[in-house]
């Protein structure tokens, strides 16, 4: 069995949210998926898509800065830009487990 692409589902991740297909991102996310933030530590599936996915109506496009593969983890930065235009910039580690996101941790950047 191949090992997946974890490079090309971190890229899906992003572009669900750049497309607004929550459907599609529900495919990539683990029934046991866990995210953090410093405004939002160790929430889960269903709060993640209650609280976090609202924000995907705000994003325009992200920009990656660097995508790095380490195990089971992807290392990304990007720049973001909103749909009023308004950037900004993050840092995020996704954390997969075969082909499933069970685990992001988010790091707030900067407005650009």
């Amino acid at each position: 069995m191949s090992s997946p692409d974890r490079l090309a589902l971190a890229r899906m991740t992003y572009g669900a949210h750049e497309s607004r297909d929550r459907r599609a991102l529900e495919q990539i996310i683990a029934d046991d998926f866990t995210f953090y933030s410093p405004l939002d530590v160790g929430i889960d599936r269903a709060s993640y898509f209650e609280r976090c996915w609202p924000n995907a109506e705000l994003t325009e496009a992200f920009e990656f800065k660097r995508l790095i593969e380490a195990g089971d983890e992807v290392l990304v930065t990007y720049e973001s830009t909103k749909t009023d235009g308004r950037r900004f910039r993050n840092t995020e580690v996704l954390t997969f487990e075969g082909e499933k996101l069970s685990k992001a941790d988010v790091y707030f950047g900067w407005d650009l």
